[in-house]
């Protein structure tokens, strides 16, 4: 083989070894790769969906929760979006592709022939700057999965508590139901012996059909109910409908609202989504000084018809001169810290809002329950009955009566209403305010390892 034509083998073998090489991972980029790993090897092992738990009446509320956070297509989307975030963290600490050139002289023959390759070295620090910023934005990608969990977890709370508390609603209209056909049947007694007219009789219908239609109201306001519950384990609509838990399970949070404010303001992942988004703000500001920095860029050329074989080093240097490009995106970079920043604030006083709101209806429902539980339903009971024995004795006229039905009738739904919406207004503390993970599941469970926080969801 000639000396001449050793030249392209040589450089054939170098391409191909640049072609394998890798560069240096950022700090950055091999926190957010550990969190990545933590996470997939239980969400989605070897890129696919884990076997699901099986729903049961009798199965636990964790469960649920763990079928709904493995099979959201919102949360996997997140996912997805944060996965490939950590992606794009290596693609900005990363040099360009070198390129392959190639020159030739050619007269009335080819005189030269100069194959070669040529590399782009951005300026000092522009690749960590750049790494940087794509490493804030992989944070705030990492907590936007959080809220999409901990939203979806919600979502499955709050419908589950409406179906629960539907069949308690339902149970006690029925049991007016039948206490108004009784009552119906003793105004018609009464009628009949002339100790009451045909008024009460109407009476009593009237607020059995109107009971009726409550109750029939109720009945249909099941299905989409259970279309939202449906929804919030992820299930499409041409899947058959799960099964619902026959069992209650309340939440379970520390009351001590100065301790949960505390938790809120440390864990909630919105607010920490917005503080990525700041420091991808300032890490953008650094970036954009870099632009006054110069580009650089060397290359090696080879005539391989000369004899000897001729080089021709290349080198390059871009000229930063255009002073009002450079303080525009300076200018711009600024713009964005100050609007991430305003932003986090307007979310941090939405949260101390939304808290202390929150905070106050649990309190609020905390003391309505008692009223309603411990003095009205008891007395409206016992007035009722008071004035059924009045009615039957003369002493009582039906319209008393039957206020004194619709009285224990309107407690006890307001009592089911508010068990309702405690629940619900827990669930709220503690998942989206407080961002603690439900009970049965450990989703991100210490604040030194995010983004990298282990995730384990119980089957």
């Amino acid at each position: 083989m000639s000396k001449n034509s050793i030249w392209p083998l040589v450089l054939a073998v170098g391409v191909l070894a640049l072609a394998g090489c890798r560069g240096i991972p950022t700090p950055e980029e091999s926190q957010a790769r550990r969190g990545l790993a933590a996470v997939t090897d239980n969400y989605r092992p070897n890129q696919q969906k884990p076997g699901l738990p099986v729903l049961t009446p009798d199965t636990g509320l964790s469960n649920y929760l763990a079928y709904a956070l493995l099979n959201s297509p919102t949360v996997n989307a997140a996912y997805g979006d944060w996965a490939a975030s950590v992606e794009n963290i290596t693609v900005e600490r990363s040099l360009p592709d070198p390129q392959i050139t190639f020159q030739a002289d050619i007269a009335s023959i080819v005189q030269t022939v100069m194959p070669g390759f040529q590399q782009e070295f951005p300026g000092p620090g522009k690749l960590r700057a750049r790494a940087a910023v794509a490493g804030a934005g992989s944070r705030a990608k990492y907590f936007a999965f959080e809220t999409a969990a901990l939203q979806t977890a919600f979502d499955l709370k709050k419908s589950y508590y409406e179906l629960h508390f539907l069949d308690d609603r339902l149970r006690i209209n029925r049991e007016t139901l039948s206490l108004l056909n009784d009552l119906e049947r003793i105004a018609g007694a009464q009628n009949e012996v002339g100790k009451g007219t045909l008024q009460d009789v109407l009476r009593a219908q009237i607020e059995r059909d109107r009971v009726s239609t409550d109750i029939a109201n109720l009945e249909d306001s099941r299905q989409p109910m259970l279309a939202s519950f449906k929804a919030a384990l992820g299930i499409t609509p041409d899947q058959p409908d799960p099964p619902v838990p026959a069992r209650l399970e309340t939440t379970e949070i520390n009351p001590d609202s100065a301790e949960l404010q505390r938790i809120a303001f440390a864990r909630n992942p919105q607010l920490k989504a917005m503080e990525a988004d700041v420091r991808a703000a300032e890490a953008g500001i650094a970036l954009a000084y870099k632009s006054r920095v110069p580009d650089f860029s060397l290359g090696l050329m080879a005539d391989v018809k000369a004899s000897p074989t001729l080089f021709r080093p290349l080198a390059g240097m871009t000229l930063p001169i255009w002073r009002d490009k450079t303080a525009a995106e300076i200018a711009q970079a600024q713009a964005l810290e100050l609007a991430a920043k305003a932003r986090l604030t307007a979310a941090q006083i939405a949260l101390a809002v939304d808290f202390a709101e929150q905070s106050f209806a649990y309190r609020e429902i905390g003391r309505n329950l008692d009223l309603l539980i411990n003095r009205l339903i008891p007395k409206a009971r016992q007035s009722l009955e008071i004035a059924r024995a009045g009615y039957l004795s003369g002493t009582i006229d039906f319209f008393n009566l039957m206020d004194a039905e619709r009285t224990l009738l309107n407690f006890e739904l307001s009592a089911v209403e508010s068990r309702t919406q405690r629940e619900i207004v827990l669930s709220r503390l503690s998942l989206l305010i407080a961002g603690e993970p439900p009970a049965g599941t450990r989703l991100f469970p210490s604040e030194e390892t995010e983004p990298s926080a282990a995730t384990k969801i119980s089957k």
